[in-house]
Order: C-alpha cells, then sequence, then structure tokens
C-alpha cells in the first residue's frame, strides 16, 4: 500500500517519525549548542529503550529483524507513545514477523442496513462505513446534515473522498482540516490491519492525488483509534450544532462500522442554533 508499505518498511517509518518529534528536553536528555536536529537521534532512542544502537537502526532501515513483545514495550516507552500508536506499532510489528492475519469478513450490507434503519426517524446522523471507508447505509438526518449519499454514484460514496473533494463538505464541517487530519488518522489505524489490499492501496494513491492535505495527513504517520469525537456541523437553515460521534463495531465485524451522532453534552437540542461557538 502507498505509505503503509510492507511491515519492515512501515516499522522502520513509524519509528523514524516519532524519534524525529520527540524533543531532548521531553525525556531528559540536555539540548547542547551543537546539536543540529530537533528530534531525538537514533543512538538516543537505543539507549533508552536499552538496544543496540546498530541494532536499532536495522528497525529504522526496514531490515528483517523481529523485535520481541519486551523490545517493543521498551520501544514505546522511549518513544512516549500514545495507546493508539502503541497499538499501531504492535500491529506494524506483527506483519513485519510475517504473521498471518486472520480472515475477518466485512458485515452483510442487509445486517448492517437493518441497524441504521432503527435510527430512520433520529433527528441526528446515523451512517455506517466499510473498511474502505464507503459509506454504506445512512438515514435522512446524514442526508441532511452531510449530503445526499443516493444521489452519488457508489464510488463516490465515500466519506474520505466527499471531505477532499466535495465543497459541500467545506460548508458543512466546521473546522474541517482538523476533522480531515482526524479521519485520516483513523483510517490509516485501520488500513494497518489490511497491508495487503489492492484497493485501499489505490485509494491511498488516487487520494494524495487529490488533495495536498491528505498526502500531508498520510505522510505524518498520525493514528487514531475509532473512540468517541465532537463534531460541529453547519446547515444552512438547522445553524450550527454540536454532536458528539459515536462509533459502534461488532466484534464479529471489526471492520464495519456504525456512526451514531448524539448532542453533545452542553445539552445542545435540535433547531437550537449555537451562535458564535464554531469552534
Amino acid at each position: 500500500m502507498s505509505g503503509a508499505g510492507d511491515g519492515a518498511h512501515e516499522l522502520g517509518r513509524f519509528l523514524r517519525s516519532r524519534r524525529e518529534r520527540l524533543r531532548p528536553a521531553e525525556v531528559g536528555l540536555p539540548v547542547g549548542p551543537r546539536r543540529r536536529v530537533a528530534g531525538l537521534r537514533r543512538e538516543e532512542v537505543a539507549r533508552l529503550a536499552h538496544l543496540s544502537p546498530t541494532w536499532y537502526a536495522y528497525l529504522e532501515q526496514g531490515r528483517q529483524v523481529i523485535p520481541s513483545p519486551a523490545v517493543l514495550d521498551s520501544l514505546a516507552r522511549a518513544l512516549r507513545l500514545n495507546p493508539d500508536e502503541r497499538g499501531y506499532l504492535y500491529e506494524i510489528a506483527r506483519r513485519s514477523s510475517g504473521a498471518a492475519q486472520p480472515e475477518i469478513a466485512d458485515a452483510p450490507a442487509e445486517l448492517i442496513a437493518q441497524v441504521v434503519t432503527l435510527h430512520a426517524e433520529s433527528p441526528f446522523p446515523v451512517y455506517a462505513c466499510n473498511r474502505f471507508i464507503d459509506v454504506i447505509a445512512w438515514n435522512r438526518a446524514a442526508c441532511e446534515w452531510y449530503d445526499d449519499w443516493s444521489t452519488m454514484a457508489e464510488p463516490e460514496r465515500n466519506l474520505v473522498r466527499w471531505m477532499l473533494v466535495s465543497p459541500l463538505a467545506r460548508r458543512r464541517i466546521v473546522d474541517w482540516d482538523s476533522e480531515v487530519r482526524d479521519v485520516v488518522a483513523r483510517w490509516r489505524a485501520e488500513a494497518a490491519h489490511h497491508p495487503d489490499d489492492a484497493r485501499l492501496a489505490a485509494q491511498v494513491r488516487e487520494y494524495r492525488t487529490l488533495s495536498p492535505l491528505f498526502a500531508r495527513c498520510w505522510d505524518d504517520l498520525e493514528v487514531v483509534e475509532h473512540r468517541t469525537r465532537t463534531r460541529i456541523l453547519r446547515h444552512d437553515v438547522l445553524g450550527v450544532r454540536r454532536m458528539r460521534v459515536v462509533p459502534l463495531v461488532c466484534p464479529a465485524f471489526p471492520h464495519t462500522g456504525v456512526m451514531v451522532h448524539l448532542p453533545d453534552d452542553d445539552g445542545t437540542a435540535p433547531g437550537t442554533p449555537l451562535s458564535g461557538r464554531n469552534e
């Protein structure tokens, strides 16, 4: 996959990106006048992780060395990885070891449609996405607050693509740049489970050409697992609303999720614009 590569090279890219992001002062190292790099040096990470500098260099170079769970734990601590980054590290390290990925079926479309239909009359959006971030089911409110997915050809019913190319997306989604970064980071975490998927690879290549922002986000190697998030949406008639996006995932179909929108904790009700709350 373009930008995700095989496990060993992706592991090397990820370690290097996190090393370059970390500042010496954050890990208790002195910052002398002769330092020419903003981030940490390879040998500094190796020392913090109690590894041989040569062996750590092999990891960053994408050589076929297999880190043990204990080594991954040490690297995660040394690089100050958050829980989502730690999970991504373990996943790409598993790929670099050649371990087989268990086959997990996508959720049947009719089952997902039934779940979304339960929310047909909700004033808040509910939509479902598969591992490609195709929008495969939606309620009426999702069309009101996002776009009318039924009018689009199937290849265009993709949340990432829509956010990148649709002028309506920029109007509807307040803080559009931040939301694009978040969606791309979530998709990267998901894509790590499907390193050999030809369609995912083609999507990444296409979206890189469509959007410089996507290319930057993808190359930053930021990863975010599916968690709730506040999203602010703007409607021409209904006003601006803060909504809590809650992803619902079934263990039997972990790569298909239903995104349920709820009113935010401030008690905002449908039909009540938020004056001056464009965060």
